[in-house]
């Protein structure tokens, strides 16, 4: 599954300012700067906020971190048989250790 807005949703810690892209410059403000209030796609931090983002959640939901594996997370379901979640910048692949239910 891919997250398709998952660079463009993520929440800034701290105040992030960028220059106004080209193009789009307000005419009687150049010299102005744009102040963030959301993550934008390519900035250097995004891929790491969504990162922390998504593992809050995961964590929410019951998941277990694995510990030798980066981005992937486990969780055993009611009928004893374990769901895997592996992440991989925006993409999520879901499979479990069971066929039956």
């Amino acid at each position: 599954m891919d997250v398709k807005f998952a660079f463009l949703n993520g929440i800034l810690e701290e105040e992030v300012y960028v220059t106004q892209p080209p193009g789009f410059e307000a005419k009687d403000a150049r010299h102005k700067v744009f102040k963030l209030k959301k993550a934008l796609y390519g900035l250097k931090k995004t891929p790491r906020m969504w990162n922390k983002l998504i593992e809050s959640f995961m964590l929410k939901l019951g998941f277990t971190k694995c510990s030798v594996e980066y981005g992937v997370y486990v969780k055993e379901s009611q009928s004893q048989s374990l769901i895997y979640v592996c992440l991989y910048v925006d993409d999520l692949l879901f499979t479990r250790s069971s066929m039956t239910d």
